[in-house]
């Protein structure tokens, strides 16, 4: 690299001498605040929340932090609320039935639907190639992005604010059902039909595959006994099984 290069990348320019923009100066807070329904007062904290780590090392910034501390809060604030919510809400319910409907509150899937909600993919920081991940690595960044968001909030407004956020996107996603609080095991559920009717354990068979390896779909069927009852489809085997099992169980009711 020239003398000029050099003296360039000392002053945090690209190759055409033009400034690189910091992580704050690529997101428009006006928006972020309208999506998030609350008043930002350290834009550099949600800055931080909003990079995922593939963003640091696409730009090089070897000082600044990812998301991953404030995904850390943000999942201690959420389990606490959730759990407060739903303590005062199912006064007469067991610690193991709490336990299950805080699972369904705070999943992966479900912390996907919230960042969905509030158009969190719009704002996140990451690599091209983070970018294009197939739908479980989305969902996961949109998932952890939510927390770290949460965890901003904490920080920068206090529990009451956060608290009021986190009730509101539970309440939306409850009320469109995008989010259930109901047992959807539906492997489980059949696991135990069968069991109780003698036949054994479900066999799930997977019966095609196809797509490219990064955006694959697979078919299961399953068995009780000899007998086919169900088929799903799915971008995973996990989620064909539980669509097959739901099937299976459909058709044991009409029965």
């Amino acid at each position: 690299m020239n003398l000029l290069g050099r003296l360039a990348q000392w002053l945090g320019f690209r190759g055409d001498l033009r400034p690189q923009k910091s992580s704050a100066e690529r997101i428009d807070f006006g928006a972020l605040e309208r999506s998030l329904g609350y008043r930002i007062n350290d834009r550099a904290l949600f800055a931080q929340a909003l990079s995922h780590r593939s963003h640091l090392q696409t730009i090089g910034a070897d000082t600044l932090s990812s998301n991953e501390r404030l995904e850390f809060l943000g999942d201690a604030i959420l389990g606490l609320v959730v759990a407060e919510r739903l303590y005062h809400q199912y006064t007469s319910s067991s610690e193991g039935h709490l336990t299950k409907i805080r699972s369904c509150l705070v999943n992966r899937k479900s912390l996907s639907v919230y960042a969905r909600q509030i158009r969190l993919e719009e704002f996140m920081l990451m690599s091209t190639g983070a970018a294009g991940n197939d739908m479980r690595g989305i969902e996961k960044i949109l998932a952890d992005g939510f927390e770290a968001i949460v965890g901003a909030m904490y920080t920068d407004g206090g529990y009451e604010h956060t608290k009021r956020f986190i009730e509101k996107q539970i309440r939306i996603a409850s009320d469109d059902g995008t989010v259930q609080t109901t047992d959807d095991n539906f492997k489980s559920q059949l696991l135990e039909f069968s069991q109780a009717e003698g036949l054994g354990i479900p066999r799930y068979i997977t019966i095609n595959e196809e797509g490219p390896d990064h955006d694959r779909t697979f078919t299961v069927e399953v068995y009780l006994g000899d007998a086919p009852y169900g088929v799903g489809m799915g971008k995973n085997k996990k989620d064909a099984e539980q669509l097959a099992a739901e099937k299976a169980l459909q058709k044991i009711q009409t029965l």
